[in-house]
């Protein structure tokens, strides 16, 4: 099956990293990380989930952490220079990204945003990032999401001390 390339595909391809496009059924009704991991027949660790945030010193900044996590607001407030950092509004998303929710890839947003990603996703030989449309995840290596999109690691989620793990 031919599968289309997505803008976030398309901008990898230019700059010769890797990937592999996975398209998953979409049920409308879930369009949570866990649904996907469950299609893909994954750990749901190692998909990622793109949250859009807007802090109170920086404006808008970008998260991406395990399915299974919560942000942890005040790392995120913290890693990225803020006193204080929130969800955008749900309405606000297509505007600030050119993403819709359930397909905010953290690759071709309609402008560059400094981008955080939790820590854990050094854990894996490779993770799952939203390909930019409902239906398509992004297999990449950590560390090559890391390079091409310019991203800090961060402990972003509660509970991250080593003890933890």
């Amino acid at each position: 099956m031919k599968l289309s390339k997505t803008n976030a595909a398309r901008l990898l391809d230019k700059a010769g990293i890797g990937y592999d496009l996975i398209p998953y059924q979409v049920d409308e009704e879930h369009l949570d990380a866990g649904h996907v991991a469950e299609q893909l027949h994954e750990d749901i660790r190692q998909v990622f989930k793109t949250l859009v945030m807007r802090g109170d010193r920086s404006g808008v900044f970008v998260c991406i952490i395990p399915g299974d996590r919560e942000v942890d607001l005040k790392a995120a407030s913290k890693v990225s220079g803020n006193k204080s950092a929130a969800m955008i509004h749900l309405r606000e998303l297509l505007e600030t990204t050119g993403y819709i929710r359930g397909g905010c890839s953290p690759i071709g947003m309609k402008r560059t945003f400094p981008g955080y990603i939790d820590r854990t996703c050094q854990d894996f030989s490779h993770i799952y990032i939203s390909a930019g449309v409902r239906g398509m995840q992004i297999r990449i290596s950590p560390d090559d999401l890391i390079r091409f999109a310019r991203l800090k690691v961060a402990p972003l989620t509660p509970d991250q001390s080593p003890e933890a793990e």
